[in-house]
């Protein structure tokens, strides 16, 4: 299983725009502006994970096709979202954001996921949740291609643990801003009940993900593998 092409730059700088530059535009976000910028916040997260992208086409190294498989990943979740819209939290987009960051590499998955919930809120309603729905997708994107690096992702038992993990990461990231959305500030009791509130959504979310990467992974990914060899998207 190979990524895209990467070179270790590329590798830093995404992963210190994914921990802390996007965690701090969130934060001024909500503590500054008071959430009426998030049309702002969202398009500024958007930007910020092309970052790796466009160091890589200043030295030449990522293609037009690489983008555009990013761009099918990313069509391919929202319609998922909307085909599954009637069911609450049971969605295909982080299962589709993990195959995509399991493939085509951890910046990949993460701008699939941060795509995925830009884009389908044009349907489902744009907010200030939009800017954390973006980077919990993309997060557990980006996450998912780190762990591809080790192989791990190859055996069944570990995409399923990570599929639990990750319904469990997007609740509990959610909540986080549930909490500071309502009170203005960060409280652990507060966060306690809304972690306890969000039980059945959350069950939800990380079974939904299991289903869906059982289902999805091994036909997309064989796919997504043939593309990038008959195209010579790999190094």
């Amino acid at each position: 299983m190979q990524e895209l092409k990467t070179n270790p730059l590329r590798n830093i700088v995404a992963s210190i725009i994914v921990f802390v530059i996007i965690p701090i535009v969130l934060y001024i976000g909500i503590a500054f502006l008071g959430d009426r910028k998030f049309y702002f916040i969202s398009v500024t997260i958007a930007l910020l994970a092309c970052v790796p992208f466009f160091i890589s086409l200043e030295q030449k190294r990522t293609q037009t096709r690489e983008i555009l498989l990013i761009a099918v990943m990313s069509a391919l979740s929202v319609a998922g979202r909307l085909l599954f819209y009637l069911v609450a939290a049971f969605k295909p987009v982080a299962a589709i954001t993990i195959i995509s960051g399991i493939y085509l590499g951890a910046e990949a998955g993460f701008l699939t996921g941060a795509l995925s919930a830009l884009v389908s809120n044009i349907y489902f309603g744009q907010g200030p949740w939009t800017p954390f729905q973006m980077f919990m997708w993309g997060i557990i994107g980006f996450i998912a291609g780190l762990l591809a690096k080790t192989g791990i992702m190859e055996k069944k038992t570990a995409l399923i643990l990570y599929g639990v993990f990750a319904g469990i990461l997007f609740s509990f990231g959610m909540d986080v801003w549930g909490v500071m959305s309502l009170t203005g500030i960060f409280t652990w009791e507060a966060y306690t009940a809304a972690l306890v509130t969000a039980i059945p959504f959350t069950i939800t979310y990380a079974v939904s993900n299991v289903i869906f990467l059982l289902l999805l992974a091994k036909p997309i990914g064989e796919k997504l593998e043939r593309i990038k060899k008959k195209y010579g998207l790999m190094e």
